[in-house]
């Protein structure tokens, strides 16, 4: 029986092609949702990401709502892009990125072929993720 290649997260050419563009500027991330920051959300799975903060406050970068919460329980799993600055190109297969307390953040990313279910895990979201922000995203 012949093996069958197929796109997903372990497929090394999914990651080796070039990305799809995706491109999302001027996002207000002072203005949270019920979650307490602002979900960037892709169509598909990252192959690398590039996050540029053109605001006069810091911005707090996160894989999960919890990740960039300020309750001091979450444990803050985030990283910051300074004001007036760009993070370096990320390379990261995520589905989404949480951002907050900058006013003026643009995202750039490579999009795979990887469907977000390749990625979902019913049991902590439904919609596509599986990083919870309790262990360390």
């Amino acid at each position: 029986m012949p093996f069958s290649y197929k796109v997903g997260l372990g497929n090394a050419a999914s990651y080796q092609v070039s990305g799809k563009p995706y491109a999302s500027g001027s996002i207000d991330a002072t203005v949270a949702n019920a979650d307490g920051a602002t979900k960037v959300g892709f169509p598909s799975v990252t192959s690398w990401i590039v996050v540029s903060n053109k605001s006069v406050d810091p911005c707090k970068i996160g894989f999960s709502a919890n990740g960039v919460s300020n309750d001091v329980l979450a444990s803050n799993f985030f990283f910051t892009v300074p004001s007036g600055s760009m993070s370096p190109r990320l390379e990261l297969k995520v589905s989404e990125l949480w951002l907050s307390g900058s006013s003026d953040v643009d995202v750039i990313a490579g999009l795979t072929g990887i469907d977000l279910t390749q990625i979902n895990n019913p049991g902590i979201s439904p919609s596509g993720t599986n990083w919870s922000g309790s262990t360390g995203v």
